[in-house]
Order: structure tokens, then C-alpha cells, then sequence
């Protein structure tokens, strides 16, 4: 494509290009081309009397001329290139790395010095991820009996509603009203790869039912008791359960956990899964009550800042069951499951419990 451009030694290269954008003349759709010891950059149309102003008190020597250009290939659009003409430099490294989608929901936990551009970046997200209706922003912990988190809307349409899809499973979820990580996801098909036909399993904080429906859509022959005290987290495990047709296998039961299992689920499991990773140490007695009389294992999360987190948190549970009137046989597992903040861990054990 034929355009005009600026002809600089290649040693004035990068001011020359930085000028350029400052004054809008950047064709970004061209490439930039060097032509031995040379730079040809590429404008959008011819300077004007003042730019040409410019390049003469920033350059010793230039050109200004007309010639093909072949076409830039685009790359994925990335949030740097929708705001690098929107935020300075400094903001621009503290953006966001990473961000959780759950449907058609974005959620991003906003910076302390990006706060006050935070509609700009949630605008940014919707334009650089078609698929994103609404921009969530992190503005609190996951925390009370409900496990919910306060989530403010930076961009979008507000709905908090949607639908998840993972391991060829569907989930009903909102993110106001009940937990879900789709950081969670390896964790998800780790534990039901490990299921072996014929076991019963106890989910003592089943949320909306990843571990759970997982677990029977993989399996012909398992019970699986999806335990939950939020009622809201209740009605999407139930929603969830019917769009995945795993009614047969899965049993909603809407209660606190000790009490479900002291009542109902004394010595039927198999397998116990203890997704709650701020209080499952709490939990132990309850897990070990559900195990059967001849053992089982144990899935057990925690959430551990010190250096050592894995063996931290292997000895923590091994002294827990030690409390009850089991005892850990073996640890088949400890690992990292992600970062949750600055040198704070979620990690897992799985223990075989006799």
C-alpha cells in the first residue's frame, strides 16, 4: 500500500516513532521498514508545516517522501493497546494480569492506582474479549457463612447471572450469590479422574456443584452427597444437577455439614472432598465421620502463606484426623493449586485415612 513516511538515520529511530504517535501521524496498519541504515515510517497522511517544524528540531537529517508499505499483520488485540493512549506509562505496568471469566463475565481484581481508571479498563476488556457482556471488579474477600464475595460493576450490562461451561459440563451460576473459581478448573478434573466406579462421595461444600456433577457425568456407577449451606448456592446445584442429567447419581443436600453428615452420612463415603480451604481444618472431625469404617480418602484445601506450604499443611491435617479416632495411612499428594495473593497459596493434600 503506497503512503507517505519519515525517512530518519536508524540511530534517531525510536524518538522518531515515539514523536510520530505524539503528533497522530503513525499509520499502524503499515510496517515500519529499514532500508540499510534508515528508517521509513509510515504516516497517515502528509505533516504539516508545524509537524515538519518538529522533525527539523529533533532531527538533523530526514525525509519526507511517498512509497509501498507492505500491511502490518495484526496481532490478537491486547488491553495494553487499547490504553496505551489512555494511561501513562507507570499505570500501564500495573495492569491487570489476570483475569477470571465465568460465562460471559470478566472478573479482575483492580489495582489500587488504576482505581481511579477502573471504568476505563473494564471498557478496554469488553472491546479486547468479545464474548464479555458484563466487567466485574473484586471490592472484597470471599467471606461469611455463604462464601460470597462484593463485586463491583466497572463495565457492561451489571448482571452478575451466567452460564459456565467446563469439562463438557454446563453451570448456573451468580457470582453474587454463590462462590465459583474457574481457577478451579485442573482441580475439578484432577479429583474426578481419581474416581473409581461404584465409590460414594461426600462434597461438604459442594457450591454449585463443579466437583460434584463432574464427578457423575464421568461415571456410571457413583453416589455423590453435594452438601451446601447457601440456599442460593442450593438452588443453581439443583438447576445445575437437571441441565446436566445427573440426578440419578447426585443428592442435593441443603444444610451445615456436620450436621448433614452426623444425621445422614455416618461411615458411607468413599471419598470426601473439603473445598473450603480458609476453615476445612475445622471440618476434619465431620470429614473423618464420613469415611467409611474400612477408610477412604480425603481432599483436603487450605490456604497457607509461610515458605514451607506444603508440608505446613500435610502436617496440619495428619495432626487434625490424629484428633478423631483415625489416623492418616499415607499422603498420596500434597501441591500448590494457585497463588491467591502476594506469597499466599491455596494448596491441597489427599490423604488415604484408615
Amino acid at each position: 500500500m503506497k503512503a507517505p513516511y519519515l525517512k530518519v538515520p536508524k540511530k534517531y529511530g525510536e524518538k522518531a516513532i515515539i514523536l510520530v504517535r505524539e503528533l497522530n501521524l503513525l499509520n499502524k496498519e503499515l510496517k515500519v521498514q529499514q532500508i540499510k541504515d534508515h528508517l521509513h515510517i509510515p504516516l497517515i497522511s502528509e505533516p504539516l508545516t508545524k509537524d515538519i517544524k518538529k522533525f527539523r528540531k529533533n532531527f538533523p537529517k530526514f525525509e519526507i517522501s511517498v512509497c509501498e508499505f507492505p500491511m502490518r499483520i495484526k496481532r490478537p488485540l491486547k488491553l495494553v493497546d487499547v490504553l496505551e493512549d489512555k494511561l501513562a506509562p507507570h499505570l500501564l505496568a500495573s495492569l491487570p494480569h489476570a483475569i477470571d471469566f465465568v460465562g460471559d463475565i470478566a472478573v479482575i481484581e483492580v489495582p489500587p492506582e488504576l482505581e481511579p481508571y477502573k471504568t476505563i479498563l473494564g471498557e478496554a476488556i469488553l472491546r479486547v474479549h468479545k464474548q464479555v457482556h458484563t466487567v466485574l471488579a473484586k471490592s472484597g474477600a470471599v467471606e461469611g457463612v455463604f462464601r460470597v464475595r462484593e463485586f463491583e460493576v466497572i463495565a457492561g450490562t451489571g448482571k452478575t447471572e451466567t452460564v459456565h461451561r467446563e469439562h463438557g459440563c454446563v453451570y448456573h451460576v451468580d457470582l453474587k450469590k454463590a462462590y465459583f473459581s474457574p481457577r478451579l478448573s485442573h482441580e475439578h478434573d484432577r479429583v474426578a479422574s481419581q474416581i473409581k466406579e461404584g465409590e460414594t462421595v461426600v462434597d461438604m461444600f459442594a457450591g454449585v456443584g463443579p466437583f460434584s456433577i463432574l464427578i457423575a457425568k464421568r461415571h456410571d456407577k457413583v453416589k455423590v452427597y453435594a452438601i451446601d449451606v447457601n440456599p442460593e448456592a442450593m438452588r443453581f446445584l439443583e438447576k445445575n444437577i437437571e441441565a446436566n442429567r445427573v440426578g440419578e447419581k447426585v443428592k442435593p443436600i441443603l444444610g451445615d455439614t456436620k450436621k448433614v453428615i452426623k444425621e445422614q452420612l455416618v461411615g458411607v463415603a468413599d471419598r470426601v472432598i473439603m473445598n473450603l480451604p480458609e476453615k476445612a481444618i475445622e471440618y476434619i472431625d465431620a470429614a473423618c465421620e464420613a469415611i467409611k469404617p474400612k477408610g477412604g480418602i480425603i481432599h483436603y484445601y487450605a490456604f497457607t502463606n509461610v515458605q514451607e506450604a506444603l508440608e505446613t499443611s500435610k502436617v496440619r491435617l495428619i495432626e487434625a484426623v490424629k484428633q478423631t479416632n483415625r489416623s492418616v495411612k499415607r499422603v498420596l499428594l500434597t501441591r500448590r493449586v494457585r497463588e491467591t495473593a502476594p506469597y499466599e497459596w491455596q494448596v491441597v493434600v489427599d490423604a488415604e485415612i484408615q
